[in-house]
């Protein structure tokens, strides 16, 4: 089959025939419908994920078509459409055992830990207690956007989160975390300030439910910004992005009592950053990390996009094929396309 490969890290990225996968009693193979491709995938390539091994075939948000089962699959048929958390539970540690499979002690990460689904097909392990059965008004592209962006975004909302109608939202950073983030807070009722360096991005947060919207480099104080626009500070605000500025940022702007929920990966430089203790407690804040979303929580995203309450598809950028990944790979540090790129011609 064709995939997109490496040797090494920060090296050549190409297009390579390799063997197809094979399945393992408790795994699927899935045809490739869609893949889409994420700054994760970047932040793979320069060797930022500890669980890689090289060669590599990266990807990790997928949607298709089960074109094979294991012989101890009991949930799942070929055939069937699906999707798949970037972040699958092994459904045996105490993490799984308690509902909390995106932080799984033997998580398996397709993209990451195995090779992924930049590739006509991948293999998928711990299937049954991890594969979603896509809705009929789902299509691949749409559940490929969703990938690890929307749903970790969901989770980040509505879960740790728990945002609810008339409160203040404040989003660090319009990527298509930073995006999902506004999308969700809007869709949930929430009044939500987007915050980037790009006019672009901030028209496109507009669109996406954005009640206000604040260029960094044109205020003095972001979180200064955000408080004039609340009167109180945000009651939740979120770091989409993962730098030493937008993590301090988001739990600056905050009211008392307000929380901190950290999305974004703060990786090199960024991985240990400051932020103001002074504060966090004497006004009580929350800080929380988010990552990835359980299978069994898709539902309640279904629910709100067949409601008309979020719209995944808007975060839609461009199309490729997967002769076009490699380039766009290696190029995502520059932040130059808008919306989500999905790889959808194989």
């Amino acid at each position: 089959m064709k995939a997109v490969y490496y040797k090494e890290f920060k090296g050549k990225v190409e297009i390579r025939e390799v063997q197809e996968p094979t399945v393992s009693p408790d795994s699927v193979i899935i045809k490739i419908g869609a893949t889409g491709l994420c700054r994760s995938d970047w932040h793979g390539w320069m060797g930022h994920d500890p669980d890689i091994v090289l060669p590599h075939v990266p990807g990790h948000e997928l949607a298709g078509t089960i074109s094979e089962i294991g012989n101890k699959i009991q949930n799942l048929e070929v055939g069937d459409r699906v999707t798949v958390p970037f972040v699958s539970g092994c459904g045996c540690c105490p993490e799984c055992n308690s509902g909390n499979h995106q932080v799984c002690d033997n998580q398996f990460q397709p993209g990451f830990t195995a090779w992924g689904s930049f590739a006509e097909f991948v293999e998928i392990k711990y299937a049954d207690i991890n594969l979603v059965h896509l809705p009929d008004e789902i299509d691949f592209v749409t559940a490929a956007s969703l990938g690890c962006r929307f749903i970790t975004s969901f989770r980040a909302v509505i879960d740790q989160g728990k945002v609810s109608a008339g409160q203040w939202v404040a989003v660090h950073g319009c990527g298509g975390v930073g995006l999902s983030a506004i999308n969700i807070s809007a869709g949930a009722g929430a009044n939500v300030i987007a915050v980037d360096i790009d006019d672009k991005k901030l028209d496109w947060a507009k669109k996406l439910g954005a009640s206000a919207v604040i260029h960094a480099k044109q205020v003095e104080s972001v979180p200064a910004a955000i408080v004039k626009i609340t009167g109180r500070g945000a009651h939740l605000s979120i770091d989409a992005l993962g730098s030493q500025e937008t993590c301090f940022n988001s739990i600056s702007c905050l009211r008392k009592r307000g929380k901190h929920i950290q999305v974004g990966l703060t990786t090199a430089d960024h991985k240990h950053p400051k932020i103001p203790m002074d504060k966090v407690v004497a006004h009580e804040i929350e800080i929380l990390g988010s990552h990835g979303m359980q299978a069994f929580r898709y539902n309640a995203v279904f629910e709100m996009i067949k409601a008309g309450k979020v719209h995944p598809e808007l975060m839609l950028g461009k199309t490729i094929s997967l002769e076009e990944a490699p380039e766009a790979l290696v190029n995502m540090n520059k932040f130059e396309n808008l919306g989500v790129t999905v790889i959808n011609k194989f």
